[in-house]
């Protein structure tokens, strides 16, 4: 299967040391399996940081991996109060980084959208149950792939 990762340089060696903390899945590299998806995250990453052009880097992974015993893979195929927890986690500035160990972890994206409703949870606005309720009526949901470890980077083949 064909990755994508969406960043304003290109990117053929994969570096977890330029990852940053406190993302969806927690510090690691991030793709999809959508070139739209990624050119949208390249085009964000311009924007955000002033520098570079947006740039798609394509890599190739074995996805029969994801069925295999090699490497720890966590897939959240849904938004699930798993899922939510499992993010909200990952994000949080107070708890120990990592919270997990997972080599590669598959699942809906937090966009946007997504962190207002896990703020409104964080708030106690609404339940967790809430949450995951509301999030499945929201407009379209996107998934990444997320590579934490460089035995998982060592899986990507870049083209």
């Amino acid at each position: 299967m064909i990755l994508y990762h969406g960043s304003n340089i290109k990117v053929s060696v994969p570096d977890l040391s330029c990852s940053k903390p406190f993302k969806d899945f927690g510090k690691g590299f991030y793709l999809s399996d959508n070139y739209e998806q990624a050119w949208d995250m390249a085009t964000q990453k311009v924007k955000q940081t002033l520098k570079g052009e947006p740039f798609v880097s394509k890599f190739q992974f074995d996805e029969h991996l994801m069925q295999s015993n090699e490497l720890s893979i966590k897939i959240f195929s849904d938004y699930s109060e798993e899922w939510a927890n499992f993010v909200l986690d990952n994000r949080d500035k107070n708890i120990p980084q990592p919270v997990h160990h997972f080599d590669i972890v598959y699942g809906p994206i937090a966009d946007d959208g997504v962190t207002f409703q896990l703020r409104r949870y964080q708030g106690g606005v609404i339940s967790l149950a809430r949450l995951v309720e509301e999030l499945h009526y929201a407009k379209g949901i996107t998934f990444q792939y997320y590579f934490g470890t460089n035995r998982a980077l060592q899986k990507l083949t870049a083209l």
